[in-house]
Protein backbone atom coordinates (compact mmCIF):
# COMPACT_ATOMS: atom_id res chain seq x y z
CA UNK A 1 0.00 0.00 0.00
CA UNK A 2 1.39 3.69 -1.17
CA UNK A 3 1.79 6.18 1.49
CA UNK A 4 1.59 9.79 0.83
CA UNK A 5 3.83 12.64 1.33
CA UNK A 6 1.25 14.21 3.70
CA UNK A 7 1.14 11.30 5.70
CA UNK A 8 5.07 10.52 5.86
CA UNK A 9 5.92 14.04 6.70
CA UNK A 10 3.30 13.47 9.36
CA UNK A 11 4.76 10.47 11.18
CA UNK A 12 8.77 11.91 10.78
CA UNK A 13 6.74 14.92 12.44
CA UNK A 14 5.30 12.84 15.48
CA UNK A 15 8.77 10.46 15.99
CA UNK A 16 10.55 14.02 16.52
CA UNK A 17 8.34 15.06 18.98
CA UNK A 18 8.57 11.72 20.52
CA UNK A 19 12.19 11.85 20.85
CA UNK A 20 12.05 15.55 22.05
CA UNK A 21 9.61 14.59 24.62
CA UNK A 22 12.40 11.42 25.94
CA UNK A 23 15.19 13.96 25.78
CA UNK A 24 13.53 16.85 27.65
CA UNK A 25 12.42 14.29 30.45
CA UNK A 26 15.96 12.78 30.98
CA UNK A 27 17.45 15.85 31.04
CA UNK A 28 14.38 16.82 34.05
CA UNK A 29 15.87 13.36 35.80
CA UNK A 30 19.31 14.61 35.56
CA UNK A 31 18.32 17.44 36.99
CA UNK A 32 16.57 16.19 39.63
CA UNK A 33 19.85 14.09 40.63
CA UNK A 34 22.90 16.34 40.80
CA UNK A 35 23.59 18.38 36.60
CA UNK A 36 23.93 22.19 37.06
CA UNK A 37 20.33 22.91 37.06
CA UNK A 38 20.74 21.15 41.11
CA UNK A 39 19.41 23.97 43.84
CA UNK A 40 22.36 23.77 46.55
CA UNK A 41 23.40 26.39 48.63
CA UNK A 42 26.99 25.23 48.66
CA UNK A 43 28.27 24.32 45.21
CA UNK A 44 26.90 22.59 42.27
CA UNK A 45 28.35 20.08 39.48
CA UNK A 46 27.73 20.89 36.14
CA UNK A 47 29.17 17.62 34.49
CA UNK A 48 29.48 13.92 35.16
CA UNK A 49 33.28 13.53 36.31
CA UNK A 50 35.44 10.84 35.64
CA UNK A 51 38.95 9.74 35.78
CA UNK A 52 40.91 11.51 33.20
CA UNK A 53 39.05 15.45 34.12
CA UNK A 54 41.16 17.99 35.94
CA UNK A 55 39.33 20.96 37.33
CA UNK A 56 38.28 22.80 40.55
CA UNK A 57 35.14 20.89 40.31
CA UNK A 58 37.57 17.69 40.33
CA UNK A 59 38.86 19.52 43.89
CA UNK A 60 35.20 20.12 45.18
CA UNK A 61 34.52 16.14 44.94
CA UNK A 62 38.25 15.16 46.37
CA UNK A 63 37.55 17.64 49.14
CA UNK A 64 34.12 15.56 50.12
CA UNK A 65 35.69 12.21 49.32
CA UNK A 66 39.03 12.94 51.41
CA UNK A 67 37.64 10.27 53.83
CA UNK A 68 37.90 7.56 51.40
CA UNK A 69 41.36 6.96 50.15
CA UNK A 70 41.80 3.69 51.80
CA UNK A 71 43.86 2.17 54.40
CA UNK A 72 46.83 4.49 55.70
CA UNK A 73 46.46 6.75 52.71
CA UNK A 74 45.60 10.40 51.64
CA UNK A 75 43.89 11.76 48.99
CA UNK A 76 45.05 14.94 47.12
CA UNK A 77 43.09 17.95 47.03
CA UNK A 78 45.08 18.51 43.55
CA UNK A 79 41.85 18.72 41.01
CA UNK A 80 43.06 15.93 39.18
CA UNK A 81 40.43 12.97 38.87
CA UNK A 82 43.45 10.28 38.74
CA UNK A 83 42.95 6.57 39.84
CA UNK A 84 43.23 7.39 43.54
CA UNK A 85 40.08 10.08 43.19
CA UNK A 86 38.52 6.98 41.16
CA UNK A 87 39.10 4.23 44.13
CA UNK A 88 37.85 6.90 46.52
CA UNK A 89 34.76 7.34 44.31
CA UNK A 90 34.13 3.65 44.42
CA UNK A 91 34.52 3.65 48.26
CA UNK A 92 31.96 6.39 48.50
CA UNK A 93 29.48 4.70 46.48
CA UNK A 94 29.71 1.26 48.43
CA UNK A 95 29.56 2.79 51.61
CA UNK A 96 25.72 4.50 50.20
CA UNK A 97 24.74 1.42 48.02
CA UNK A 98 25.24 2.98 44.87
CA UNK A 99 26.59 1.66 41.49
CA UNK A 100 30.06 1.52 42.24
CA UNK A 101 31.73 2.30 38.40
CA UNK A 102 34.07 4.94 39.71
CA UNK A 103 32.36 7.68 37.79
CA UNK A 104 30.71 10.73 39.69
CA UNK A 105 27.84 11.21 37.95
CA UNK A 106 24.44 12.03 38.76
CA UNK A 107 24.05 9.44 41.58
CA UNK A 108 27.11 10.15 43.29
CA UNK A 109 26.35 14.04 42.97
CA UNK A 110 23.10 13.70 44.88
CA UNK A 111 24.09 11.88 47.46
CA UNK A 112 26.88 14.43 48.33
CA UNK A 113 24.01 16.97 47.78
CA UNK A 114 22.59 15.46 50.44
CA UNK A 115 25.60 15.07 52.76
CA UNK A 116 26.19 18.71 52.99
CA UNK A 117 24.99 21.77 54.27
CA UNK A 118 25.09 25.36 52.59
CA UNK A 119 28.27 26.32 54.37
CA UNK A 120 30.13 23.20 52.46
CA UNK A 121 30.08 21.39 55.82
CA UNK A 122 29.02 17.52 56.35
CA UNK A 123 25.61 17.75 57.66
CA UNK A 124 27.05 16.08 60.86
CA UNK A 125 29.47 18.57 61.91
CA UNK A 126 29.72 22.50 62.05
CA UNK A 127 32.41 25.20 61.89
CA UNK A 128 31.29 25.86 65.47
CA UNK A 129 32.00 22.00 66.63
CA UNK A 130 35.88 22.48 65.24
CA UNK A 131 36.48 25.99 66.75
CA UNK A 132 35.69 26.73 69.89
CA UNK A 133 38.81 29.00 70.78
CA UNK A 134 37.77 32.27 68.63
CA UNK A 135 35.19 33.31 65.96
CA UNK A 136 38.00 34.45 63.24
CA UNK A 137 40.35 31.25 62.81
CA UNK A 138 42.95 33.64 63.84
CA UNK A 139 46.11 33.32 65.79
CA UNK A 140 47.36 29.83 64.60
CA UNK A 141 49.97 28.60 62.74
CA UNK A 142 48.55 29.33 59.22
CA UNK A 143 46.18 31.82 57.89
CA UNK A 144 42.75 32.11 59.01
CA UNK A 145 41.39 30.86 55.89
CA UNK A 146 43.65 28.32 55.22
CA UNK A 147 42.74 26.99 58.99
CA UNK A 148 39.34 26.89 58.66
CA UNK A 149 39.52 25.31 55.01
CA UNK A 150 41.51 22.75 57.06
CA UNK A 151 38.90 22.23 59.37
CA UNK A 152 36.34 21.50 56.68
CA UNK A 153 38.26 18.81 55.10
CA UNK A 154 38.96 17.24 58.62
CA UNK A 155 34.80 17.19 59.11
CA UNK A 156 34.66 15.65 55.64
CA UNK A 157 36.72 12.99 57.05
CA UNK A 158 35.11 12.62 60.02
CA UNK A 159 32.20 12.60 57.93
CA UNK A 160 32.92 9.24 56.48
CA UNK A 161 34.36 7.93 59.53
CA UNK A 162 31.39 8.16 61.34
CA UNK A 163 29.51 6.36 58.48
CA UNK A 164 31.96 3.89 58.42
CA UNK A 165 30.89 3.26 62.57
CA UNK A 166 27.26 2.70 61.67
CA UNK A 167 26.13 6.21 61.33
CA UNK A 168 26.99 6.66 65.44
CA UNK A 169 27.57 10.61 66.93
CA UNK A 170 31.32 11.55 66.85
CA UNK A 171 31.77 13.81 69.79
CA UNK A 172 34.65 16.41 69.29
CA UNK A 173 36.11 18.17 72.36
CA UNK A 174 38.83 20.32 70.16
CA UNK A 175 39.63 20.93 66.92
CA UNK A 176 41.54 24.67 66.23
CA UNK A 177 43.31 26.15 68.90
CA UNK A 178 44.90 30.14 68.57
CA UNK A 179 48.55 29.94 70.21
CA UNK A 180 47.14 31.44 73.13
CA UNK A 181 43.98 28.89 73.02
CA UNK A 182 46.52 25.96 73.05
CA UNK A 183 48.76 27.76 75.86
CA UNK A 184 46.15 27.72 78.32
CA UNK A 185 44.98 24.29 77.62
CA UNK A 186 48.88 22.60 77.86
CA UNK A 187 48.66 21.82 74.11
CA UNK A 188 52.18 20.76 72.59
CA UNK A 189 54.11 23.54 70.60
CA UNK A 190 53.57 21.90 67.72
CA UNK A 191 50.06 20.88 67.85
CA UNK A 192 47.85 20.64 64.78
CA UNK A 193 45.50 21.90 66.66
CA UNK A 194 47.27 25.39 65.67
CA UNK A 195 46.94 24.43 61.96
CA UNK A 196 42.88 23.88 62.11
CA UNK A 197 43.10 19.75 60.92
CA UNK A 198 43.72 18.66 64.91
CA UNK A 199 40.71 16.86 66.41
CA UNK A 200 40.47 15.24 69.95
CA UNK A 201 37.45 13.07 70.13
CA UNK A 202 36.08 12.00 73.34
CA UNK A 203 32.44 9.64 74.47
CA UNK A 204 31.48 6.81 72.13
CA UNK A 205 32.74 4.48 70.61
CA UNK A 206 35.48 3.34 72.32
CA UNK A 207 38.60 5.66 72.46
CA UNK A 208 40.77 1.87 70.56
CA UNK A 209 37.61 1.82 68.06
CA UNK A 210 37.80 5.76 67.00
CA UNK A 211 41.57 5.07 66.47
CA UNK A 212 41.16 1.99 64.78
CA UNK A 213 38.61 3.41 62.20
CA UNK A 214 40.37 6.34 61.56
CA UNK A 215 43.71 4.59 59.88
CA UNK A 216 41.37 4.57 57.43
CA UNK A 217 40.14 7.86 56.35
CA UNK A 218 42.89 9.96 55.60
CA UNK A 219 44.63 10.73 58.88
CA UNK A 220 47.67 10.77 59.08
CA UNK A 221 48.01 11.48 62.58
CA UNK A 222 46.30 9.11 65.31
CA UNK A 223 46.97 9.34 69.19
CA UNK A 224 44.95 7.43 71.66
CA UNK A 225 45.44 5.07 74.71
CA UNK A 226 48.46 4.22 75.60
CA UNK A 227 50.47 7.44 74.02
CA UNK A 228 51.75 9.61 77.13
CA UNK A 229 48.25 11.62 77.87
CA UNK A 230 45.90 10.09 75.19
CA UNK A 231 44.12 7.88 78.04
CA UNK A 232 40.99 9.92 77.80
CA UNK A 233 40.29 11.03 74.04
CA UNK A 234 41.81 10.38 70.88
CA UNK A 235 43.66 12.92 68.86
CA UNK A 236 43.53 13.51 65.08
CA UNK A 237 45.49 14.96 62.26
CA UNK A 238 46.59 15.85 59.05
CA UNK A 239 50.35 15.75 59.50
CA UNK A 240 52.33 12.91 62.35
CA UNK A 241 52.62 9.56 63.19
CA UNK A 242 50.30 6.87 64.74
CA UNK A 243 50.90 6.02 68.28
CA UNK A 244 47.98 4.01 70.47
CA UNK A 245 49.74 1.14 71.98
CA UNK A 246 47.07 -0.11 74.41
CA UNK A 247 44.88 -0.40 70.51
CA UNK A 248 47.88 -1.90 68.97
CA UNK A 249 48.62 0.96 66.80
Amino acid sequence: MGVTVRTAFRRIGRALAACALAAATALVGVAATGSAAHADGCYTWGRVLRQGMTGDDVRQLQIRLSGYPGYNAVLGLDGSYGPATRSAVIRFQQAYGLAADGIAGPATQAKLYELQDNDCTPVNFSYAELNRCNSTWSGGAVSASTARFNALVSMWKLQAMRKALGSVSINISSGFRSYSCNSAVGGASNSRHLYGDGVDLVGSPSFCRLAQQARYHGFRNILGPGYPGHNDHVHLGAVGGWSAPSCGI
